[in-house]
């Protein structure tokens, strides 16, 4: 052997090459790093309830229906959709969306009625939790194009855009105005778990076909609420939440009664077997 050892030369790392359709495991990463900034923001949003800040914990809201919608986004980008990532979603939205308003609402409106104040809360927080699981299960089954309920941040949007537009208006909370914001968090509660359609405004068949339309109205709203975020946003959520429930009674309306659809049915079957009989006359003669 020589005297002189030769200095072994650093194995450079070789990257794997992924298969077509393969998905590196930082991937997913990145979209749970959105729900993280999501859960963050309901936190957030319940540290300045309880401050007494009111105005920023639904500003907070607002910061995690951004990011909720985010993490979806990203993840079916990437293709890094996975089952881990839906269950920590649903238990970040459950905080953000459920247990903040939930709090802010109480402590902000609530309060003064006492046990039927907390209850009101409570119930919205349980029907958000049922909502979303009932999500969970239906994801597969239910059309893409409609929510079954109100969707659990439509909720809580509105009662964060509820605070920013009576904020805006200088109108203090009294018990004049908390008996409605009472009954408004058990309506909201309620239609998270009805069955009620709300437009869940993914037609991307829609969008392709018209897109400088879509582009147009996108940029119409923004114009309209950087105008004036409070009230803007409050009229906007509050469309939105009235819209279901008045598409599905007008639906309700139109539809024929059951004795009606049996009698047209009826008639239906006896205007066939009237033509069948005069065919086979014909054939007959």
């Amino acid at each position: 052997m020589s005297a002189e050892i030769k200095k072994r030369r650093p194995r450079k790392k070789r990257w794997r090459r992924f298969k077509e359709g393969e998905v590196h495991r930082g991937t997913y990463i990145v979209p749970n790093l959105f729900t993280t900034a999501n859960l963050f923001s309901g936190f957030f949003g319940l540290i300045n309830s309880i401050n007494g800040h009111y105005e920023m914990a639904a500003l907070a809201i607002f910061a995690s229906s951004v990011f909720d919608i985010l993490d979806g986004k990203v993840a079916r980008l990437t293709r890094a959709t996975s089952r881990f990532g839906v269950e920590y979603d649903s238990l970040a939205d459950l905080v953000a969306f459920g247990v903040g308003p939930g709090l802010l609402m109480y402590l902000w409106a609530l309060k003064p009625f006492g046990r039927l104040g907390w209850l009101a809360a409570f119930v919205f927080v349980a029907c958000g939790a049922l909502r979303l699981a009932r999500f969970n299960v239906q994801v597969e089954t239910v059309s893409k194009k409609y929510f079954v309920g109100l969707p659990i941040p439509g909720a809580a949007l509105m009662v964060a855009a509820t605070v920013l537009f009576l904020h805006h208006m200088e109108i203090p909370t009294s018990m004049a105005t908390g008996v409605p914001l009472l009954i408004a968090t058990y309506v909201l509660g309620f239609l998270m778990v009805s069955t009620v359609p709300f437009n869940s405004f993914k037609d991307f068949e829609f969008v392709k076909s018209k897109p400088m339309p879509v582009l147009f109205l996108v940029i119409l709203i923004v114009t309209i609420v950087a105008v004036s975020p409070g009230p803007m946003l409050f009229a906007m959520l509050l469309t939105y939440v009235i819209s279901g429930p008045v598409t599905y009674l007008l639906k309700k309306h139109k539809e024929p009664a059951p004795e009606d659809r049996e009698e047209s049915e009826e008639r239906a079957v006896t205007t066939v077997s009237a033509e069948l009989e005069k065919r086979e006359e014909r054939t007959l003669n």
